[in-house]
């Protein structure tokens, strides 16, 4: 007997109808659809295009981790992002992606990352002194510049200009706003590409490759060791005793400065406004940071910040920086009774697995702990970094980095709320729209 359960499919007409408000927000829509027609369905794009949306956890934890061989990256990251990026761990699949975790994973051990935390933590304050106290601001460029810096310094630390810094940051942000046109507005492929918009960032990313390729120059040929991200990179060695190509290692350092700012400067983002509608929790990390002092020890300093660590576990529950995961089966497969095509593309909503009704209790509201508990409680329906193997290698960093933030802003200012409600801007990854906060000093400073 066919056991197999029929997906349900959102019409083409459906689509259209509400096509103004998806190229703006497309959240809204897709909420709308799981409510209607379940955990997962099939939206029809027109011209025998179809989409596989879902929100259930079982099926993404299916899909990364059980039976990870047979679902890849979709073309939207192994092509799209990667004509600007380069093939790094994030564009990459297959023998490419397997050896370049390999070398690269250990970079990102903890006892490496040690060594990082007073670079980090020197950025961290000199960003945040240029925070304007009592004025209304949009938060979201000062955690975005701050959250490159951390990335740069982590890199080269401390011998690259700040104008290099500055126009890396510019390229980069310039290449993913691209993006984000192309893969939003298609039907002006033509028009971005004899218009000359292409050519124009393509020209741009040339020149961040340049701009990199002379810092690795100038570290090679000093043969200093500063015990940064760079020296790690250039000391890794594949099996067979090589190290990585220069181009190689070029589009691995667009990688993490790509990946490594924007979603780090989102949850940031969010956590202060969470906080400013929550001040209770700016007391309690206030009165964490009296009890646990100025360690010596940083990375003991990150362990004993539980209340710190939970309330950005609970902003990125609700803000989700990477919203959704894309992916495409290989070969016909099936899950949960439903039958999948080969090579369907699949989004999974991050967003609506994190406010799912039947995974948390009161899904919608800020309660930092539902956290204080075992590290792993949430594993099943928890994504802020993915999972499997192809969870992001830099999350502990991501986590430490914004730690020493949350901490250290609060130690210096009561954040007040100047928006409400929270509005959101889903790109490539999901920012903040209007983030305007003020930051008030705090008496004892």
């Amino acid at each position: 007997m066919d056991t197999t359960r029929k997906i349900p499919e959102v019409s083409f007409f459906d689509f259209l109808k509400r096509a103004l408000e998806i190229v703006k927000n497309p959240l809204p829509f897709h909420h709308d659809n799981f409510e209607k027609k379940g955990d997962t369905f099939i939206l029809n794009l027109g011209f025998q295009k179809k989409i596989l949306f879902s929100r259930n956890a079982d099926f993404l934890k299916y899909a990364l981790q059980k039976n990870q061989r047979n679902f890849t990256k979709s073309e939207v990251q192994t092509k799209d992002v990667a004509k600007y990026l380069g093939k790094g761990l994030l564009t990459s699949e297959g023998d490419l992606w397997k050896r370049q975790r390999k070398l690269i994973q250990p970079t990102f051990h903890k006892k490496f990352l040690t060594e990082l935390l007073g670079i980090m933590k020197h950025t961290i304050n000199t960003e945040l002194s240029k925070i304007p106290v009592e004025k209304k601001i949009n938060v979201e460029p000062y955690f975005g510049r701050l959250a490159f810096q951390v990335v740069a310094k982590s890199l080269f630390s401390g011998e690259v200009e700040e104008q290099t810094i500055s126009r890396l940051q510019e390229i980069v942000e310039a290449s993913q706003k691209m993006l984000v046109r192309e893969l939003r507005q298609p039907y002006l492929g033509l028009w971005f590409k004899y218009g000359g918009l292409l050519d124009k960032h393509f020209a741009m990313v040339r020149e961040g490759r340049e701009l990199i390729k002379g810092i690795i120059y100038r570290r090679k040929a000093s043969g200093d060791r500063k015990g940064d991200l760079l020296d790690l990179l250039l000391e890794a060695k594949y099996e067979d005793g090589a190290n990585m190509e220069e181009e190689q290692m070029i589009d691995e350092i667009m990688i993490l400065f790509t990946a490594g700012h924007e979603t780090t400067s989102n949850a940031l983002s969010f956590t202060c406004q969470l906080l400013a509608k929550h001040p209770e929790y700016q007391d309690k990390i206030v009165e964490e940071h009296l009890s646990v002092g100025e360690e010596t020890d940083m990375m003991q300093t990150m362990m004993s910040q539980r209340i710190t660590k939970q309330v950005l576990e609970e902003a990125m529950r609700l803000y989700p920086p990477a919203y959704f995961i894309d992916r495409m089966n290989l070969r016909q497969d099936t899950f949960d009774g439903m039958k999948i095509a080969p090579k369907t593309p699949l989004l999974f909503s991050v967003i609506e697995i994190h406010r799912h009704k039947d995974l948390w209790e009161k899904p919608m509201e800020f309660w930092p702990e539902r956290f204080d508990g075992p590290p792993n409680q949430y594993s099943n329906q928890y994504f802020p970094f993915g999972a499997g193997p192809r969870m992001c290698i830099g999350n502990n960093f991501a986590m430490f980095e914004m730690q020493m933030v949350i901490a250290e802003v609060i130690r210096r200012f009561r954040i007040l709320p100047k928006t409400d409600p929270i509005e959101i801007l889903p790109l490539i990854t999901l920012k903040p729209r209007k983030a305007f906060l003020e930051f008030e000093g705090r008496p004892e400073n």
